[in-house]
């Protein structure tokens, strides 16, 4: 396995305790982290990168949204990557910052009809591959991306959360 040194901040908003979200983020993202490495050929340092997860509310993530994309609006999750990254490429000793609102994620999850632990896993692992490099501004993009988190949750045995859908 791939290891990584996660540093968990809640923020905002009704969470679950840290020590809940700490096991969690680390079977979600040690089984994206794994995924990446054996299947996908992703390098990882000899040091675990660090990342951080930020759990926070709409209120405070649509301000974070407003000042760094310029959308005054609430999202589900944002990921600020510490250094660019191309995808396959060598990631340095800090991936970057994973922050996801509470609310939005609520929402969503009754929207999808999908329990709140699994979306909540969905955006782990959406996050966690912004860090490295992955994005879905156009199709081919998307189909790359949306590829890897299909098989990444398939891992952690949820169904495909695209199933249906053309890529973003």
């Amino acid at each position: 396995m791939s290891e990584l040194d996660i540093q968990i901040s809640i923020e905002e908003g009704d969470w679950p305790s840290e020590e809940t979200l700490f096991a969690l983020a680390e079977r979600v993202l040690g089984t994206a982290a794994t995924y990446l490495h054996t299947v996908a050929g992703q390098p990882f340092p000899a040091t675990p990168p660090e990342l951080s997860l930020v759990f926070t509310d709409d209120a405070s993530i649509r301000e974070i949204n407003a000042e760094w994309r310029e959308q005054d609006k609430p999202t589900n999750v944002l990921s600020f990557p510490a250094f660019p990254l191309q995808p396959g490429g060598m990631p340095g000793p800090m991936l970057g910052d994973i922050v996801i609102a509470r609310e939005t994620v609520e929402r969503e999850a009754a929207d999808l009809e999908k329990s709140f632990e699994d979306h909540l896993t969905h955006l782990m692992v959406h996050g966690f591959l912004h860090l490295f490099g992955y994005d879905h501004m156009n199709h081919t993009e998307a189909e790359i991306m949306e590829g890897l988190e299909t098989r990444i949750l398939a891992n952690l045995g949820l169904s495909d959360p695209y199933a249906g859908q053309d890529p973003i």
